[in-house]
């Protein structure tokens, strides 16, 4: 990127967050000052006989930290076939940590997937030069049947404006009061986020209670007891 470029990013951003006040700025501000990356994404009574589900892990740091800290299983879900053989190159020798090749959501289907890092979503935006190819995804409350599970201890869930769907599910499914601590990002890039964003936090209020938020960047909760 050349300088002049740089310079335009530069001045957008702090137009939009000093004169436009975007809030969503202000919000990754805000997150990055509490360091919440080092701190709110690991800061959860976990031991060694939790169940973490990592959902969109991507290259599979989040699921690396939460092990380390922790020492606990954790199952990784991801679509995109390259971040897939990634985690399962990285984590083969620690078989507390197991990989799937595919994402959760509302159905089984084939599903085409923009590819961008960790950007990659469903929601297609039709952009230039994004690379697109057809990725698997999987019902979510099936999977957990089928992996025998009863309870999840923490649940990550970054997958990239697939959450909004994945998380109505979970709550007309009745999964979620069977997981202890929900990890959400939300996304805002499309017009109904803000809106669909309240009714499901509206509804999580039901089961769960807010620990800490972040609009639109992250937030966390915890059931009720």
């Amino acid at each position: 990127m050349s300088f002049f470029a740089r310079l335009a990013n530069r001045l957008g951003y702090l137009y939009k967050l000093h004169i436009f006040r975007d809030p969503f700025l202000r919000e990754v501000r805000r997150w990055f000052r509490d360091r919440g990356d080092q701190t709110l994404r690991l800061d959860y009574p976990l031991t060694s006989d939790s169940l973490v589900i990592d959902v969109g892990a991507y290259r599979g740091d989040f699921a690396n930290a939460i092990y380390e800290q922790f020492g606990c299983r954790v199952l990784l879900f991801e679509p995109v076939a390259e971040f897939y053989a990634y985690c399962v190159e990285r984590f083969r020798a620690i078989p507390r940590i197991e990989v799937y090749g595919y994402g959760l959501g509302t159905n089984d289907a084939l599903l085409p997937i923009e590819v961008k890092g960790d950007g990659s979503s469903f929601i297609s935006f039709v952009q230039p030069h994004t690379p697109q190819r057809q990725a698997c995804i999987k019902r979510a409350d099936r999977v957990f049947e089928e992996l025998a599970l009863k309870q999840i201890d923490l649940m990550k869930i970054n997958i990239e404006g697939g959450e909004y769907d994945l998380l109505e599910l979970l709550i007309s499914s009745g999964w979620i009061r069977r997981i202890r601590f929900l990890q959400i990002q939300f996304h805002n890039f499309f017009p109904e986020a803000p809106e669909r964003r309240q009714a499901i936090r509206a509804k999580l209020g039901a089961s769960h209670e807010e620990m800490w938020n972040y609009e639109f960047v992250w937030e966390s909760w915890v059931l009720r007891s």
